[in-house]
């Protein structure tokens, strides 16, 4: 049954990051990905925040929002793949930019994650 929640979850988390991708911005920097990725973070906070709680989540809840959804949703190989791409072009400044932006972005994001569900 597990394996059923973290599919399900994985499938919304991949249908979300699909309707992001196609939101119609044009850069070189790959901003869409970027921005996906913080949205990821944020919601993995919330999950592990919300979970924290005792009595809060179903250890199903867990597997379905955090194994599944953010794992569907987020985009780290696309990031590394991106960031190579930028590197490999000597984009340099765009692509340390990017690195940088997103592993702080995205480590700052589950801190507020953690934060709203603490809220609640």
């Amino acid at each position: 049954m597990n394996y059923l929640y973290v599919a399900l979850g994985g499938a919304l988390g991949a249908v979300a990051r699909y309707a992001i991708s196609l939101i119609p911005i044009k850069s070189e920097f790959p901003i869409l990905t970027l921005i996906t990725n913080i949205l990821g973070a944020i919601l993995i906070g919330v999950v592990v925040g919300v979970a924290s709680k005792k009595g809060t989540t179903s250890s199903n809840s867990v597997l379905l929002w955090k194994t599944g959804v953010c794992g569907g949703f987020t985009t780290f190989s696309t990031f590394s793949l991106e960031a190579q791409k930028l590197f490999e072009n000597e984009s340099y400044a765009l692509g340390g930019s990017y690195v940088v932006l997103s592993v702080v972005c995205c480590i700052f994001g589950i801190v507020v994650g953690e934060k709203i569900s603490s809220m609640a």
